[in-house]
């Protein structure tokens, strides 16, 4: 997820202030009540669980003990059906993009200013040991990603051109109906649609462009530089949503074809920057991960002992992956495939490379740099977010906050993209799949990307990210509800490859049988 406290792109001119003001005076009652009911603390061992985290990681472990402990068994699958899908495997199958498209784009909708900024807060606030925990919840995730994606996949609808809708808007409505909850499914689907519409208006649009122009006039002088004013933040606002309308416009097929070569560029260029860091301090790389281990199991270390290090670890990496919020499976139903599980297989990849690897390649880069800032975040207890991640960087590229530019700006763009697709298709279940509805959804998008680039609206965009994590209520719920339907997909597709692959095997054998006949001819 990418809604993470960041310094914002204030709109300057008594006007715009002024509408500003307004809007969050109307909507911050709101928004706090929801904070309030979403982000309620359990007191656990001193230290305060939000009730939401606790949910996701219960389900994570649940969902890990369910079905086998998939994301560990089912790794190597996972790669190999990747792998097929870029050589063409199932070009002729329903669906719209490849798996590794489908995958790209759920990554584009999760990688980004989570991995920079969340981590440099989880290791000041929680220290090293966050770290290890992180990536223990990052595991987790994969098995909740893996259910909702094969609902996605099992639930979807393929319309009479080829397009697909699929997300727990359907598999809601289908799929709990089919379990004998049609009343409760309907409710629950009428519920979800509209706040991944709001949320990829809000936090998946306007945040977006606007940390991304923040970004930019922090490398060109600040507000006083060359993008420092309004008409400036405007004319980028314009660019980028005219390329997010270009995008849209394309539908599945273009949104797949672009974030498959943008996403793993962005992380290249991200990941590259951490292994510079890396490789410069490469003496202290041993000291470091003993330091991950060793805190992550302190009852001393960081905010609150091993229940505090443990919470802001799992925090972090739930905020960040957002396995079990239902948005993945929107763009994974469009993947070409014709077992429900393969999608879910491949998409379980998603937490593993955001979380995983990206988050925990920043954590190393930050303590085995260990610029002032950290020790002094450190000592004085104050979260720091992408400047200490700059900082880190600094120390070996002086010329890094440039590098990170792109790479925001990167993340910023492919997160705005997936999300405008998330909110198209809940707003197609909603409204219908007409040209003109489809029209009305796109100038809104385009008018909200606007929007961000001149106005923050900080409660709107607070709101939007406490509604967000409504849906893992509702998402997570349903998956108890279905989890036999996600076994059941489970143990098909493996009896199928098991099948598919003792043909390949029995043919490769009688190629070169007749080989070995052709040769002693």
């Amino acid at each position: 997820m990418q809604h993470e406290t960041a310094p914002s792109a204030l709109a300057s001119g008594g006007g715009l202030s002024g509408i500003e003001d307004a809007v969050n005076h109307v909507v911050q009652p709101v928004t706090d009540l929801v904070h309030k009911v979403i982000f309620y603390e359990v007191d656990i061992a001193g230290a305060g669980i939000p009730l939401i985290v606790l949910w996701l990681l219960v389900g994570g472990v649940v969902f890990t003990a369910y079905l086998g402990a998939i994301q560990f068994r089912g790794f190597k699958t996972a790669f190999e059906i990747v792998k097929r899908s870029g050589r063409g495997a199932d070009a002729d199958a329903p669906g719209e993009v490849t798996q590794f498209q489908a995958l790209m784009a759920a990554c584009a909708g999760t990688v980004g200013l989570g991995n920079i900024a969340g981590v440099a807060v989880a290791v000041t606030v929680g220290g090293p040991g966050a770290t290890f925990w992180m990536i223990v919840c990052g595991l987790l995730g994969m098995a909740l990603k893996f259910a909702e994606c094969t609902l996605g996949v099992k639930y979807r609808v393929v319309h009479e051109d080829g397009s697909v809708s699929g997300g727990p808007m359907h598999y809601l409505r289908r799929g709990l109906a089919d379990r004998g909850y049609a009343g409760l499914g309907r409710v629950m689907a009428a519920v979800f649609a509209p706040i991944i519409i709001v949320f990829g208006l809000a936090g998946g649009n306007m945040f977006q462009v606007n940390q991304t122009l923040a970004q930019l006039r922090s490398v060109t002088g600040g507000e006083d530089g060359v993008l420092g004013s309004p008409g400036a933040g405007l004319g980028i606002g314009l660019a980028i949503a005219a390329v997010i309308g270009l995008i849209l416009l394309g539908g599945a097929k273009r949104l797949g074809a672009v974030v498959g070569k943008l996403v793993p560029v962005m992380a290249i260029v991200y990941v590259a920057g951490c292994l510079v860091v890396l490789a410069a301090n490469a003496g202290a790389m041993p000291g470091a991960v003993r330091l991950i281990v060793t805190e992550a199991f302190s009852m001393e270390a960081g905010a609150g002992g091993l229940i505090g290090i443990m919470v802001v670890g799992f925090t972090r990496a739930a905020f960040s992956n957002e396995a079990g919020l239902g948005s993945a499976p929107i763009v994974q139903a469009a993947a070409k495939t014709r077992h429900p599980a393969s999608g879910g297989l491949v998409s379980m990849l998603g937490p593993f490379i955001d979380t995983v690897i990206v988050c925990t390649m920043t954590a190393l880069a930050i303590i085995v740099a260990n610029p002032p800032m950290y020790a002094e975040a450190r000592n004085s207890g104050k979260a720091e977010g992408v400047a200490l991640t700059s900082a880190a960087f600094e120390t070996v590229m002086p010329w890094f906050p440039y590098l990170l530019t792109v790479a925001v700006i990167l993340f910023a763009l492919s997160t705005t993209v997936t999300w405008s697709y998330y909110g198209q298709k809940c707003w197609e279940g909603m409204f219908g799949r007409s040209r003109r509805s489809g029209l009305t959804f796109k100038a809104i998008t385009i008018g909200c990307v606007v929007l961000g680039s001149i106005l923050t609206l900080g409660a709107v965009l607070d709101l939007a990210d406490g509604l967000l994590f409504i849906l893992a209520l509702i998402n997570i719920l349903a998956l108890y509800l279905m989890a036999p339907v996600v076994k059941k997909e489970l143990k098909d597709y493996l009896r199928h490859r098991k099948q598919a692959d003792a043909r390949e095997s029995a043919s490769a054998a009688e190629q070169l049988d007749t080989d070995e006949e052709l040769g002693r001819v």
